[in-house]
């Protein structure tokens, strides 16, 4: 669907409100990073948030899909970062630190085979980060027991192996070594935002290309994606954003 929009409406690609990056931004600016990672950036946002926060600090943001990082550099361009931001083709576990800030935003799988790999991802995670640093971890739980035909509705496999609660998403981080200075969640409406606006552009393009070649296999992946987010995963699977602390080892 090379004539689609792709994620147009967007700022962050998970469920994050603008108000709540903000807030990340400002308690991460405090600290004054001159360094900072983005791994799995996407294209970035909340690393060039900070860059323009901090002056003189410079980030790398490492992902593999083109069409993002090619979006991170032409919005590091519009906002005059292009010498202080980075965006880079290339595994994060070729990356060698410290780095005063880690972002890892629904990017934990870049790190370690998941499931199952949050302990694998968080150690990567400590090894990352400079000592009185920190790192944002955006990670999901779940908020409650996923009951069986709910998790049929998700992605394939999915089971209830796949995360943690919160408490003991909590517990991971301190048990790899970290101290939880700041835990919060996304909100419901952050969630019914990002879902409509990840599909808003592929289901405006369907309304204007009836009969295209590619409607039906379009319109059915839309629809899969939809069922799996409202009849399976919504008010059940949460996002916590967890600023943490590297204790020393």
């Amino acid at each position: 669907m090379t004539d689609v929009p792709r994620l147009t409406r967007l700022t962050h690609h998970g469920p994050l409100s603008d108000a709540r990056a903000a807030a990340i931004v400002a308690r991460l600016a405090a600290t004054r990073p001159r360094t900072v990672l983005d791994v799995g950036c996407g294209w970035g946002a909340l690393m060039l948030g900070l860059l323009e926060a901090v002056e003189g600090a410079s980030g790398l943001g490492v992902d593999r899909d083109g069409d993002d990082l090619a979006r991170g550099r032409a919005d590091a361009r519009r906002r005059g970062l292009t010498d202080r931001a980075e965006f880079a083709d290339r595994p994060v576990r070729e990356v060698t630190g410290p780095f005063d800030v880690v972002l890892c935003v629904g990017s934990s799988q870049a790190l370690a085979d998941m499931p199952g790999g949050l302990p694998e991802a968080l150690a990567a995670l400590h090894r990352l980060v400079a000592p009185g640093g920190r790192v944002l971890l955006g990670e999901g739980f779940w908020e409650a027991p996923p009951p069986p035909e709910r998790l049929a509705r998700m992605w394939p496999g999915a089971a209830a192996a796949d995360h943690p609660d919160l408490a003991g998403l909590v517990d991971a981080a301190v048990a790899a070594g970290f101290r939880p200075g700041w835990v919060e969640t996304a909100s419901r409406d952050e969630w019914d935002a990002f879902e409509s606006g990840y599909a808003a552009d592929v289901e405006e393009w369907l309304v204007a290309h009836p009969g295209h070649p590619e409607e039906e296999a379009t319109r059915a992946r839309l629809d899969a994606h939809r069922d799996a987010w409202l009849r399976g995963y919504r008010g059940l699977l949460g996002m916590a954003y967890l600023t943490l602390l590297p204790r020393a080892r």
